[in-house]
């Protein structure tokens, strides 16, 4: 009679936060240049949006979903395909898919997306909230980005919502590239290496 034995066997891989943060953080540093008119036009603004806004995050959004982290799927998932679907919106604006489709635009239809989206970053930035504060800044100011965007695009404001996704997205680039930091530097040294600060315990003790 033979017995009969049991493994199981544990796959680890890596927290995805990182890279995810870094193609956000890259992506809206070089669109905000643009809406600030530090840089002009949108030619180099679209590999970056497909590569790292879209791609990268849509390689966190797999790898989160691997890890069972719900929150971290969904949020890196639906802006990486946010960064696929301006990425494509430019390109119609510019005419690479012809005349006949750019003559077509219609901005509002951006602003009934940006509108979507915003309500999305809403409660999203309230599941920040128990992560912890660095995370929940960037939501806060990616309401703030999508709030503004709808706005104008809809023409509201006389370009003031323009400057406020401008700043937004600035300020998106600078927080995301410090979360970026903390999540490998953290996890590198085994320590606090920069703080990220602790969830509120609000919503979740």
């Amino acid at each position: 009679m033979s017995s009969q034995s049991t493994q199981h066997v544990k796959i680890v891989s890596a927290d995805p936060s990182a890279i995810g943060l870094f193609g956000l953080a890259i992506v809206t540093l070089v669109a905000s240049s643009q809406k600030l008119g530090i840089t002009t036009g949108l030619g180099y603004a679209v590999p970056w949006a497909i590569f790292l806004g879209a791609f990268a995050q849509l390689f966190a959004a797999i790898q989160d979903a691997k890890h069972n982290n719900t929150f971290g799927m969904t949020a890196f998932g639906a802006y990486a395909f946010f960064w696929f679907g301006m990425g494509a919106s430019w390109l119609v604006k510019m005419g690479v898919f012809g005349e006949a489709l750019a003559s077509q635009i219609d901005v509002k239809q951006l602003g009934f997306a940006f509108a979507g989206y915003f309500i999305f970053t809403v409660f999203m930035t309230i599941g920040a909230m128990e992560t912890h504060k660095v995370l929940f800044t960037i939501f806060l100011l990616i309401d703030f980005l999508f709030l503004g965007l709808s706005l104008d695009s809809f023409g509201v404001g006389n370009g003031f919502f323009h400057e406020v996704a401008a700043f937004a997205e600035l300020a998106i680039a600078i927080v995301s590239l410090y979360g970026c930091g903390a999540a490998v530097l953290n996890t590198h040294f085994g320590k606090v290496f920069l703080p990220v600060g602790k969830p509120f315990g609000i919503f979740k003790k």
